[in-house]
């Protein structure tokens, strides 16, 4: 009996295919973004489309999937704060492999499965897992609103993007003796 539920948006049926190796069909779809499928401050927005250009192809040891999925990234840039947002596309392949089974085609053990590789249950498949790993390890980890940011000052908080000329002025504390002196002649001289 499967785990999967064919009637999720991420489970894919692949009876088509059959098990004949160098079988193949190509599959486009739209599907709704899982709940927390982010990194940090940057992150794809629960229930937002995800697009998938998928090629499905039978090898002897299962299904090999390969193809992308277009998301759009939203979250705060590292340096300044401001919101972003960007379309990425990653690249998505994993072999998917066939469970073990004996000479009447029942399944011999599950304790037995490479569990590095996903596997193919009662012919359906799950992306889930597949796309977080690509999204997540494509996410950056410290996101910028352009290449050039130039983030926020650090003594008042304003936007140097918004003022790129904004200047304090700035007193090293261990001549803060000097400038009184400076400050004490110009009221004498007045």
């Amino acid at each position: 009996m499967s785990s999967l539920d064919p009637r999720a948006p991420f489970v894919l049926d692949i009876r088509e295919l059959g098990r004949r190796a160098g079988a193949m069909k190509t599959q486009s779809f739209s599907v709704a973004a899982p709940a927390d499928l982010r990194l940090g401050t940057v992150g794809v927005p629960a229930e937002s489309e995800i697009e998938f250009d998928l090629k499905l192809e039978s090898v002897m040891d299962g299904v090999l999937v390969t193809g992308t999925a277009l998301v759009t990234v939203t979250g705060e840039c590292a340096r300044c704060l401001e919101p972003l947002s960007f379309d990425l596309e990653v690249d998505v392949t994993d072999l998917f492999v066939y469970p073990e089974t004996d000479s009447r085609g029942r399944v011999i053990s599950e304790d037995d499965f490479d569990e590095d590789l996903p596997q193919i249950e009662a012919d359906l498949i799950d992306l889930e897992p597949l796309l977080r790993d690509a999204v997540v390890l494509a996410l950056p980890a410290k996101p910028l609103c352009q290449p050039d940011c130039l983030g926020l000052c650090l003594e008042c908080g304003a936007n140097l993007n918004l003022e790129p000329n904004h200047q304090h002025e700035l007193v090293d504390p261990r001549w803060s003796a000097l400038a009184d002196l400076t400050t004490q002649e110009r009221s004498t001289e007045d």
